[in-house]
């Protein structure tokens, strides 16, 4: 077997098993589980984390904010509803979180954290973009609301049909 007749295998193997769907899932499993730990890890340990933040000049209010929107929307990612909405609340979240807390570029520490902030944003933005892909909730929902559709239009041609009976040009009522 010949490259080209390789690549073209791999390539119909894909395809058939939806490949990028299958990275999709495991694209939003990854982007989710960093903010899922943490806003599990925020909510168990509240005081501690509260007063941190405090120390930070974080509010309480923004504080039960930030951890119900990475709760939320990593569980939005993780199952793939309302994807696009979720990944766009965690790519503005991580640049407003690289652009204020990590600036202090002297530390490499910081420097990294304002990096993989970034790089997060990004990774959000392109989910935002291309969405949840065909494992997904998303998905199932817009399935069923498109067959929900379908049987409606069916029960209107139907319910015409019952109504009328069409004998070559002429309707004549039942």
């Amino acid at each position: 077997m010949t490259l080209t007749e390789r690549i073209a295998r791999l390539h119909a193997l894909a395809t058939k098993y939806h490949a990028g769907d299958v990275t999709l899932l495991a694209g939003r499993l990854l982007l989710s589980l960093i903010f899922l730990h943490e806003g599990a890890t925020l909510a168990t340990h509240f005081d501690a984390a509260a007063k941190a933040m405090a120390a930070l000049g974080v509010g309480l209010p923004l504080f039960v904010a930030t951890i119900a929107l990475q709760l939320g929307a990593g569980l939005s990612i993780a199952s793939g509803l309302l994807t696009r909405l979720g990944a766009i609340g965690l790519g503005l979240f991580c640049l407003a979180t690289a652009m204020l807390f990590h600036t202090n570029f002297a530390s490499q520490n910081e420097l990294l954290h304002f990096e993989k902030d970034l790089a997060i944003s990004g990774g959000m933005f392109v989910l935002a973009a291309v969405g949840a892909g065909r494992f997904s909730l998303d998905r199932l929902v817009a399935l069923y609301l498109h067959k929900r559709q379908r049987d409606k239009e069916m029960a209107a041609a139907l319910l015409a049909v019952e109504n009328h009976m069409w004998v070559g040009e002429v309707k004549l009522p039942i």
